[in-house]
């Protein structure tokens, strides 16, 4: 991982337990080319934990949106999914 990156997952930890008490709700979004593998990999990132996982395409078809609802237990457990899925080709994270 490059310096900006962990620059960048080390002031969102910051952010995040400055603006939550925890264990908190969190709600992770995603984009991705629409493929069923890549959708796969993103709910098994999150598989036993509970989330409520919603995907919508795009109206093209050639995009799929992935919102996740999830109860998280701290701010690195939150960058950690975040660094876990960031190996999914065409992954983008808002």
């Amino acid at each position: 991982m490059d310096k900006n990156t962990e620059d960048f997952y080390e002031r969102l930890k910051v952010e995040l337990d400055n603006s939550n008490t925890w264990p908190a709700e969190y709600l992770f979004k995603f984009i991705v080319p629409t493929a069923v593998e890549k959708i796969q990999k993103i709910e098994d990132a999150f598989n036993c934990m509970g989330a409520v996982i919603k995907t919508t395409k795009s109206k093209t078809g050639k995009f799929t949106s992935i919102s996740v609802d999830v109860q998280m237990k701290d701010a690195q457990e939150i960058v950690d999914k975040y660094i876990e899925v960031s190996t999914i080709e065409g992954i983008i994270s808002l």
